[in-house]
């Protein structure tokens, strides 16, 4: 980080550094690892090595030609019956097995990760923990910088924020740019990127059925009809992308709860 970066850190309001990553790729690596180890102690996965190899599959591919930090990307299923999907900090991917469930085809999964995969390559959160971290410092902030207590308040910011869920809310700005990279990156993959706008239309569907199924997804995602507005306007039919394989059927049928 520059001199003059630390100084206008120091001197202006929080509002003014929306953008602006006072931390390292590998400062934000590194406080990923620590939040995947904390996460994994208090989520169940699904330990089916069908389920996890195929996720893992996708979320490599969409990974590879994702912009941004080359990040060590990880993915992993939640045993959850909820529709839910979340990335941390520098890296880690989670979706529940029962967004996996509801998905109606690979295009759709790779959507679900495609999204996930983009919030981790902007470097969302670290946005967010920069912000937090002049919020919580002040005009102090140049001092903290400049000495040893940058990383160490930077931790305790980023565990306080993601203890209470926050670094899993992300902004509207954050979730458009999130879709809009979703969406070129399955392209590029080549999976149908209009596969993100059918799981919103689950999602919507899901929400009249069972809305508890749902709760959780958005309690950290905006409603999803702009979304679909604005992803159909970026996401001409292209006939010749990967939209389902004989995997994903192999693979709903071993999530689906069973009668």
């Amino acid at each position: 980080m520059t001199t003059a970066l630390r100084t206008l850190a120091a001197i202006l309001p929080a509002t003014m550094l929306t953008g602006i990553v006072l931390i390292t790729v590998e400062f934000e690596t590194r406080l990923g690892r620590e939040t995947q180890a904390a996460v994994a102690r208090k989520t169940r996965r699904v330990t089916d090595a069908v389920v996890t190899g195929y996720v893992r599959e996708i979320g490599t591919t969409l990974a590879s030609v994702a912009g941004g930090p080359r990040f060590p990307y990880t993915f992993d299923v939640a045993d959850d019956r909820t529709l839910n999907a979340f990335a941390l900090p520098g890296g880690p991917v989670w979706v529940h097995r029962g967004a996996l469930a509801a998905a109606r085809s690979e295009a759709e999964v790779a959507g679900i990760l495609a999204h996930e995969i983009a919030h981790i390559a902007e470097r969302h959160a670290a946005e967010q923990i920069s912000t937090r971290v002049v919020t919580s410092l002040g005009l102090s902030l140049l001092s903290a910088l400049l000495g040893n207590g940058f990383s160490a308040t930077t931790t305790q910011v980023a565990a306080e924020a993601l203890a209470g869920g926050v670094l899993l809310k992300f902004s509207r700005d954050d979730e458009r740019q999130a879709d809009a990279a979703g969406a070129a990156m399955m392209r590029k993959a080549g999976w149908d990127p209009r596969g993100l706008i059918g799981f919103l239309e689950v999602l919507r569907a899901q929400a009249k059925r069972d809305p508890s199924s749902v709760e959780v997804f958005f309690s950290t995602h905006p409603a999803p009809e702009d979304r679909i507005a604005a992803l159909r306007a970026m996401s001409p039919n292209t006939s010749r992308a990967t939209r389902d394989t004989g995997k994903f059927a192999q693979v709903s049928s071993r999530v689906k709860p069973r009668s």
